[in-house]
């Protein structure tokens, strides 16, 4: 298989939802959100809460449609010259963003260059790319070092989206989060109607022009068939679960899975898997401080974990609601494998006592940040607060909420200063099924994703990875790569699980796709 067939696999799951065009809006969509808005920027944060409200807000340039390929969206189309060394986008006519401006190149160029700097993917092409500059209103040039086969895959993909901004935003450095939200997209963020941590609001975006071609995936006419979409923060999943069954809300997104059977009695509300591909949970290590910048202590962890527990904790025993999956590469995916994985096997605490002592733990606190708001995530977080107690390990357990998770794990300070030792996420199985996706595998130190860890190893096979010229070759990377992880433990992989969501029969056009998104949704 060639890459691009490689690429192409992990996302041939979804289906095909009709194209609709943009019609009078259907009311409002009052939804209970799967944790709270505190942060606009999807660039600043990779919070899949924000990218949920950045995909209502922004456009792309290209997306992904059900089957992993590559579309225009944002584009009329776009043309490869000079021996794959140039490539040239051209915008579709009328695009406007909510402020009135037309979207011009310019405003494309300079949203790519700031996406640039944070995205993982981006980040290991970008020293081959010559530059990217505007040539008139509508279009924009790359100009490449090397052929760049990988180049639309990063643009258009979901995991880290290059969402369209005007310069003026644009213009902002990547590590300073911006306070405004005005993009291009099918719905306009309502700030003045944005209360955090109870509600965000979006209306219709009259302005907008859909593609006239079936809704695929992320690609196809995103038409906006809501006049508004409120999201309401209910952090306790019973008071979520009444609002649903007596109709005062209409969405939610990530049901408590106790509570399915509940939803599942009532006449009037769908409970169904919407999104393409499942859910993994992810343990992430501080690795600049102590205790957990020892090796030996991580692995005293993952010699302890088991699970089935967290599963089990998130998902219940409903049957084919979860699965272990020790590897780091998602479940089922080409590229999946248990190479050097027998650590997250051994489910053993007596051995993870001996290897803390053997690593010379020394009483240090551990501070493990769970989010009481997030069902799932505090799910994951109470599992591994109850091993490091039997551990015998120092625990200070911050409850919190996820606002304040997402704004404290950027804190590189110890403990004492406000920092963390432990916090838990949540990644899709889209986000893992390859090395260029793969946040949690990144391991270039000041420049990964929270918790910091530093492998010239893991970094080196990435890129081997990325020069593989074959099928066969990747899965033999991959196996050196999930080996390293599990030397290096950048993380710990803590299961896979479905996460269904559920809404009133009033509401029609839910078509499946890899994030949560409301165009083509309507409710009668």
């Amino acid at each position: 298989m060639r890459r691009r067939g490689l690429l192409q696999t992990p996302f041939a799951l979804g289906l095909a939802a009709p194209a609709l065009a943009a019609t009078p809006g259907a009311g409002r969509l009052r939804v209970v959100p799967q944790a709270n808005l505190t942060s606009l920027d999807p660039v600043w944060t990779t919070a899949v809460v924000t990218r949920n409200h950045a995909f209502m807000v922004y456009d792309q340039i290209c997306a992904q449609d059900a089957q992993g390929t590559i579309r225009p969206q944002m584009a009329e189309g776009w043309v490869v010259e000079a021996d794959s060394l140039a490539w040239t986008f051209t915008l579709r006519e009328g695009l406007r963003f909510h402020d009135g401006e037309p979207v011009r190149a310019r405003d494309c160029v300079a949203s790519i260059r700031r996406w640039a700097r944070r995205d993982p993917f981006m980040q290991v092409l970008w020293p081959d790319v010559a530059e990217v500059t505007a040539l008139d209103d509508r279009r924009f040039r790359f100009r490449l070092h090397k052929p760049l086969p990988l180049l639309l895959m990063a643009l258009g993909q979901t995991q880290f989206p290059c969402f369209v901004m005007p310069e003026r935003l644009a213009a902002t450095d990547a590590f300073q989060q911006l306070r405004d939200a005005v993009g291009s997209g099918p719905f306009r963020f309502l700030a003045d109607e944005w209360n955090p941590g109870q509600r965000a609001v979006w209306a219709r975006f009259d302005g907008y022009l859909p593609r006239q071609e079936p809704v695929d995936g992320l690609a196809g006419g995103r038409a906006p068939r809501l006049d508004r979409v409120e999201w309401t923060v209910i952090s306790d999943p019973a008071t979520a679960a009444n609002a649903m069954v007596t109709g005062e809300q209409d969405y939610w997104e990530y049901p408590l899975h106790d509570l399915l059977p509940l939803l599942r009695r009532s006449r009037e509300l769908v409970v169904e898997q919407r999104l393409l591909d499942g859910t993994y949970g992810i343990c992430r290590f501080n690795h600049l401080q102590p205790p957990f910048d020892n090796p030996g202590i991580r692995r005293a962890l993952a010699l302890a974990i088991d699970q089935r527990d967290y599963m089990r904790a998130v998902a219940g025993n409903e049957p084919g609601g979860w699965e272990t999956c020790e590897g780091v590469f998602a479940c089922n995916s080409p590229l999946a494998n248990g190479a050097g994985s027998e650590v997250l096997k051994t489910r053993s605490l007596d051995r993870a006592r001996t290897a803390l002592r053997e690593a010379g733990y020394a009483n240090e606190k551990v501070v493990l940040v769970a989010p009481g708001d997030y069902p799932q995530i505090n799910a994951l977080s109470l599992v591994t607060a109850d091993l490091l107690q039997r551990m015998g390990m120092n625990l200070e357990l911050v409850s919190t909420d996820w606002g304040t998770l997402v704004q404290r794990r950027t804190s590189r300070e110890p403990v004492e200063k406000g920092g963390w030792s432990l916090i838990h996420t949540t990644a899709s199985g889209q986000s893992l099924s390859l090395p260029v996706f793969h946040l949690f595998l990144r391991a270039n130190g000041d420049a990964a994703w929270f918790g910091w860890p530093r492998d010239a190893e893991i970094e080196r096979l990435r890129a081997a990875w990325i020069a593989a010229p074959d099928l066969a070759m990747q899965r033999q990377v991959a196996e050196a790569l999930n080996r390293r992880a599990m030397e290096v433990l950048p993380y710990l992989p803590l299961g896979f699980y479905w996460q269904p969501s559920a809404w009133n029969r009033k509401v029609t056009g839910a078509f499946r796709a890899p994030a949560t998104v409301f165009w083509g949704v309507a409710k009668d």
